[in-house]
């Protein structure tokens, strides 16, 4: 098998206090994975400026992808928020130590799973001073600690007339100073990308050479580019790599001004899809990470000694 996937779409239920809970899942709709491979929990969300609100949807993603039998959840960019504008998103952006990465570090020690936090809005080092910030993704161990933090390197600065896409990520973001190496997970190594990066495929060839055996892009990926761009991206990335490829995702309207694909993926090693949300509502996939497969597809096809050196390049 390349993959066992399970996927599953969001249904209301009661929530403490009588309220109805969109971003839980009904208990039934959740059989638990039996399977000796790692499983990872591929969450879809639909953030608002709501920080509370959206805590409360990624909270009862994760604690099903618990009872799913997943090792480890990922949110994708902006779980925290999206913010209407720069001011909005300014005001709302936090330190690594704030309460946000908090709650997620208690979250992921009450349930015993590691968390990829897919694009926390951190105020940057000069925040006094500049007000600027890092899309950075951090993760999680199962304890709570930080394991790895990567500042997002490619910013989103585009301008796509006629397509109702117009986005400066560096009017307040600044950019990653580095790519991190790929971090040891219950998944295998772990190589951390943010939504644009996946565009840039010297980024992730630079995390194979590094040791990566899964890579993660986390992303709110504009409905005109995702429409155009995010499957053949993926499946491009997971094929040139031979890696497993997950990428959390946003979904449906944020707010009056933006709107997200959805359609959040889970790559094999050989580029076939393994898991997959939908296109208009928050959900859940989980899939198997078979590293036993990943290590037949690179002895089958050994790319990577087939490469040339850099220069010649």
């Amino acid at each position: 098998s390349v993959g066992l996937k399970l996927q599953l779409r969001l249904t209301p239920v009661q929530s403490r206090g009588g309220k109805t809970n969109t971003g839980a899942l009904s208990p039934s709709l959740l059989p638990r994975m039996s399977s000796r491979k790692p499983v990872a929990a591929l969450c879809q969300v639909t953030s608002t400026p709501d920080k509370e609100a959206n805590f409360c949807s990624c909270e009862g993603l994760v604690e099903r992808a618990r009872e799913g039998g997943a090792c480890m959840a990922f949110l994708p960019e902006g779980f925290d928020f999206i913010g209407s504008g720069r001011e909005e998103t300014l005001e709302l952006a936090e330190a690594l130590e704030g309460e946000t990465v908090g709650r997620y570090a208690a979250l992921a020690r009450k349930l015993g799973i590691w968390l990829s936090l897919g694009g926390f809005h951190e105020r940057g080092e000069d925040w006094e001073r500049d007000r600027r910030i890092y899309n950075s993704h951090v993760i999680l161990d199962d304890q709570g600690r930080i394991a790895a933090v990567y500042r997002k390197c490619h910013l989103f600065d585009v301008e796509l007339t006629g397509r109702g896409v117009s986005l400066k990520e560096s009017s307040f973001t600044i950019p990653g100073p580095c790519i991190v190496p790929p971090v040891q997970t219950p998944l295998g190594k772990l190589g951390l990308g943010v939504c644009y990066d996946l565009r840039f495929p010297e980024f992730s060839l630079a995390l194979v050479r590094k040791g990566a055996e899964i890579l993660t892009y986390p992303s709110a990926f504009t409905v005109a580019t995702g429409t155009a761009h995010w499957e053949v991206l993926l499946r491009a990335r997971a094929i040139e790599t031979q890696c497993f490829v997950l990428a959390a995702a946003q979904v449906g309207r944020h707010h009056a001004r933006r709107a997200s694909f959805g359609h959040a993926l889970a790559l094999g090693p050989w580029g076939e899809v393994l898991g997959a949300c939908g296109a208009t509502e928050p959900g859940l996939a989980l899939v198997e990470v078979d590293l036993q497969r990943l290590r037949e597809v690179r002895r089958d096809m050994p790319l990577q000694q087939h490469r040339r050196g850099e220069q010649f390049y």
